[in-house]
């Protein structure tokens, strides 16, 4: 049985056979030149990424913006580029993808910390009996000239608490860290559901501006190591214990 899923475009599909997860995944398609114009028309801004991919390398933001002469751009690692015609862009992507499959997945304009963009790392693991059970939660800021949050590519790590605090009261963000953990679950439960031999997974959350939690990626080899930087150490020695037990 697989314990591992690299295409992002297969784990998509598996978790929305969930319908209890559907409402918390952006509309996301394979990105053919078709699929990226109407995507682009519809949201105005999508993120591109490569379907086997780790750490966010490929991953890039297109912006359609209408009445301005360079009404198209794309950033990528730290260069931005701004086109008149969409061709012209999709010619640029195309040869950035260098033929690999990519998708096409709705932008989620995230909330912010310190100016930067954050999302949120939800660890969910098969415990000591057997079970599901979200073990951990990191937030994950990006760094100023890049448009991801990994930690591998520059990003900084915090906790839900210092990331959370300045929108949410202590109640309410305890609320939505248990929403939060609840989603996490649901999510491990779709994909055991199509992968059997699943046995962790990580899940990465962006927030918007209402307070809305959208499932960027599901990860089935998630670092564990990242949860070193929390201040409770008996989580990170929870989500490594969990993951030893699980590799034997």
């Amino acid at each position: 049985m697989r314990r591992f899923v690299l295409s992002k475009w297969a784990k998509t599909v598996a978790v929305l056979r969930s319908s209890v997860v559907r409402p918390y995944i952006p509309a996301t398609r394979v990105m053919t030149k078709d699929s990226l114009l109407a995507m682009l028309s519809k949201y105005k801004m999508v993120y591109v990424k490569p379907d086997n991919g780790t750490f966010g390398n490929g991953v890039m933001r297109v912006d359609y913006e209408a009445g301005k002469v360079q009404a198209y751009r794309y950033h990528h690692r730290t260069k931005v580029r701004k086109f008149a015609r969409f061709d012209d862009l999709y010619i640029s992507l195309k040869a950035e993808t260098r033929g690999r499959k990519y998708l096409v997945q709705k932008g989620i304009r995230m909330l912010k910390h310190h100016n930067n963009p954050f999302d949120l790392r939800v660890m969910v693991q098969t415990n000591l009996s057997g079970n599901w059970e979200t073990t951990g939660i990191i937030g994950r800021v990006a760094h100023p000239t890049k448009i991801v949050t990994n930690y591998h590519n520059g990003g900084k790590l915090r906790s839900v608490e210092a990331l959370l605090s300045p929108y949410l009261k202590k109640e309410e963000r305890l609320r939505f860290e248990a929403r939060l953990s609840k989603l996490g679950l649901d999510i491990a439960k779709a994909m055991k559901a199509r992968y059997p031999g699943i046995v962790e997974v990580g899940v990465d959350v962006a927030v918007d501006h209402q307070l809305h939690p959208w499932v960027l990626e599901v990860n089935t080899r998630p670092d564990p190591y990242i949860f070193r930087a929390l201040k409770d150490k008996r989580i990170f020695a929870k989500v490594l214990r969990y993951r030893r037990n699980n590799r034997l």
